[in-house]
């Protein structure tokens, strides 16, 4: 998160801008669906289509985001064991 403020800040978005950005520019086909009840969270994720990012920028996220190291499990042990059946 603190990664994403970092860049966000910088394009004058919100971090949840700055993701939803990333998303559409990194594939044409990636389609991001903001989960929210919350009608100014929709507004605000809207604002993605705003945030230009450029190959530098695109670069400059993929290279920090990679020196992120990811610790533990993406589910829980129980949950696990229904993913992929």
């Amino acid at each position: 998160v603190d990664l994403l403020t970092t860049f966000a800040k910088q394009k004058k978005a919100t971090p949840a801008q700055l993701a939803l950005a990333w998303l559409l520019a990194k594939e044409p086909w990636i389609v991001p669906i903001p989960g929210t009840t919350k009608l100014s969270r929709l507004e605000e994720n809207l604002g993605a289509l705003n945030v230009q990012l450029t190959p530098d920028d695109l670069s400059a996220i993929e290279s920090a985001s990679s020196q992120i190291k990811i610790q533990g499990a993406r589910y829980p042990a129980f949950h696990e064991k229904l993913v992929g059946r």
